[in-house]
């Protein structure tokens, strides 16, 4: 996983990887929108050409992201950085999912 701050307090970026084996459906990506949802920045979902609202449960399922997946986060706004930060750290927490 990889982060990038192209502006303080305006734009981060980041990258992490899908490491369940199957992929970003219904429960990982509630728990994508929750945590995407308590932030007043705009984030941004892109899998392959596809981007979406990382605030979108419909939207995320249809990156339809496998494991092994990289998936890009944009965030603009007062708080981009704790935001794509706090992703990234869902992210390598499995989304709070045991199998």
């Amino acid at each position: 996983m990889k982060r990038t701050v192209t502006t303080p307090a305006a734009t981060a970026k980041g990258t992490f990887i899908v490491k369940n084996d199957r992929g970003l459906h219904t429960r990982p990506c509630t728990e994508i929108v929750k945590c995407a949802a308590t932030f007043k920045s705009d984030l941004k979902l892109r899998y392959q050409k596809t981007e979406t609202n990382a605030k979108s449960l419909l939207g995320i399922l249809m990156l339809a992201a496998e494991k092994g997946a990289r998936i890009k986060i944009t965030a603009q706004g007062p708080d981009a950085d704790e935001a794509v930060e706090t992703l990234l750290n869902l992210a390598n927490n499995n989304f709070h999912i045991d199998y």
